[in-house]
């Protein structure tokens, strides 16, 4: 599984914008022949970046259309790969936070279960109720996006995902946290993670330094982006390896039965 994190700067509010510079670097992804893609992960709200002005910038969606699901389904189609980012949205009078996951094989989205109220976020968005993991070209996904990261139980693993995938717009003052708690999900959950994060400063002078990694089920990284750089980072993810290391070291066998309550 080819995977490809795209660390980026945002264009404050400018959809059309971000569509037209992730195109171009999606469209490098797929070029590389040797390195074909599989799988483009985007940041969190790619299109707008993290704003709390739903009313102004969200986009309208019914359940089968949207501006940028249509454009993730028409890149997807044309080079045979996964993309997956969060979309600021509006549906049926309520703003979400909406993580897409678009393949030729299929499409599904989650909605932000946590949201993010020190910049109140859950004043603007409704919270999604559903945890979702989608299957696609041999491993199993589990979708979260940026909050998400702080809240292990929600994202435990029952033997039914094999990468973590977190979207981010997580602010430089708690880059630590973010880089010390992705390594955690990893270890714990004795899967791959994914966490790509933004780089720059937003539309209110908060700033990003990135921090995106792609990290094996050990909690060693597979690869790295520089710190506020934007930055294309790949890495190939081996389920045989994955399979063989929780044959070897089977902790989920006395992992701790609970019920999650939502």
């Amino acid at each position: 599984m080819n995977v490809y994190a795209l660390q980026s700067a945002l264009y404050w509010q400018q959809p059309e914008r971000n569509r037209e510079y992730f195109e171009a670097l999606i469209a490098d992804c797929a070029a590389n022949l040797d390195r074909r893609a599989d799988l483009v992960v985007l940041p969190e709200m790619f299109t707008t970046g993290f704003a709390m002005t739903p009313e102004t910038m969200a986009e309208p969606v019914t359940p089968d259309s949207g501006p940028t699901l249509d454009w993730m389904r028409r890149l997807s189609a044309q080079h045979n790969c996964a993309i997956t980012g969060s979309v600021a949205v509006k549906q049926d009078d309520h703003y979400f936070n909406r993580l897409y996951w678009v393949s030729p094989e299929g499409e599904t989205h989650y909605d932000k279960r946590h949201l993010f109220r020190m910049a109140g976020e859950h004043e603007h968005y409704r919270a999604g109720r559903e945890r979702c993991v989608v299957p696609f070209r041999g491993l199993r996904f589990c979708l979260q996006v940026c909050y998400d990261l702080r809240f292990p139980v929600f994202s435990r693993n029952r033997n039914d995902y094999d990468v973590l995938v977190y979207v981010a717009n997580w602010p430089e003052p708690r880059r630590h946290a973010w880089s010390s708690l992705l390594v955690a999900r990893a270890i714990e959950n004795l899967s791959f993670a994914i966490g790509v994060n933004r780089v720059g400063e937003d539309g209110n002078d908060i700033a990003y330094s990135g921090d995106s990694a792609i990290i094996d089920f050990k909690g060693q990284p597979l690869a790295q982006a520089r710190e506020h750089h934007p930055e294309i980072i790949f890495a190939t993810l081996e389920k045989s390896e994955l399979e063989a290391f929780r044959e070897k070291f089977p902790a989920m066998l006395d992992a701790d039965e609970f019920d999650l309550q939502i």
